[in-house]
């Protein structure tokens, strides 16, 4: 599989002026803010939704001043919800690096956030890109809905296939559909494409959250440790599939594992080997090709293009990479 500097070539440019402009995005006069967003710049991840904006752009016309505003408003925001994600989750660790709140505290956590998000909403409004800001907002609104509502159904453990699907949608692919759909827009495209657009991006994005579920059973040697959507008693599609084929008494037994002794290491053991048996490792894994497929189908509706190429090996990098 290619690596992630090779699928960005064709964009590495634009990527690196992006860089720059998301850094004086951050800016304030406040030192504090100043070294708290600088270490955010510093601890940032692979690029992957800047590059969903960038090539989306192109093939929709054309990269533009306005696509640079795209990818930092998704950037913004997205961060401004990492940041209060791990305040929330009392999270003191982000990519291998402290969060935020374990080096600042849970205030300046939550008021950093707040600037993310305001500087963000400045962005779009004092270059009148209001198109961008609705798409960005919309996702910022079904994130913060999936999250709740994956909540409400851990408590209970009440979740089939359709809610899962639903809780993926709005917590996951909604913000990388938001990329593929600010790139489109950004570049000028008619309702129907941008539209088009962000559906190719919702598919990948939940292709890539099955992918990540795939990792909490070991499908492959990554640094994500061994059942922690268990502990965290969060229902995966592997797992949902495994207790649909058992029976009541092992239904229950499971359910109860995952609820009340979470925190063991060998009952989330038992409940690891019982969905590897199952065979809900191989029906999630045949999901996620289903769904990557259907984000190909969109994209062959393109003409052949740099940026076709790109995203089409950005979907294959999202969706088989090893960790």
């Amino acid at each position: 599989m290619l690596k992630l500097d090779e699928i960005k070539k064709p964009i590495a440019t634009e990527l690196d002026v992006f860089e720059d402009k998301f850094k004086a995005a951050m800016r304030s006069t406040v030192p504090l803010l100043d070294r708290v967003t600088h270490y955010i710049v510093k601890s940032k991840g692979k690029q992957i939704r800047p590059m969903f904006v960038f090539f989306s752009a192109s093939l929709c016309g054309g990269i533009t001043e306005a696509t640079y505003r795209g990818a930092a408003l998704v950037e913004l925001l997205h961060t401004a919800t990492l940041v209060h994600d791990d305040v929330v989750d009392n999270a003191y660790e982000r990519r291998g690096m402290f969060s935020i709140n374990a080096l600042w505290k849970n205030k300046i956590a939550v008021l950093v956030g707040d600037y993310l998000l305001a500087k963000g909403l400045l962005l779009s409004v004092n270059n009148e890109d209001f198109a961008l800001l609705k798409i960005v907002s919309e996702a910022v609104k079904q994130m913060s809905e999936g999250e709740l509502l994956q909540i409400e159904k851990a408590r209970r453990l009440d979740i089939d296939e359709k809610i899962y699907y639903e809780v993926i949608r709005q917590k996951t692919a909604s913000l990388i559909a938001s990329c593929c759909a600010c790139g489109a827009a950004s570049a000028g495209a008619d309702a129907g494409t941008v539209e088009k657009m962000r559906l190719f991006g919702e598919k990948i994005g939940i292709a890539f959250q099955i992918k990540d579920d795939l990792f909490d059973f070991g499908t492959d040697d990554v640094g994500k440790p061994l059942g922690i959507d268990i502990k965290e008693k969060k229902i995966t599609l592997p797992l949902i599939y495994a207790l649909n084929k058992s029976s009541r008494t092992e239904k229950r037994r499971m359910i109860n594992l995952v609820k009340n002794h979470n925190e063991e290491p060998d009952k989330v053991a038992e409940v690891i080997h019982f969905v590897r048996n199952s065979g809900g490792l191989a029906y999630a894994e045949m999901q996620m090709h289903r769904y990557q497929g259907e984000a190909f189908d969109i994209l062959n509706t393109f003409p052949e293009h740099e940026s076709r190429l790109g995203l089409e090996q950005l979907v294959r990098f999202t969706t088989e990479r090893k960790k």
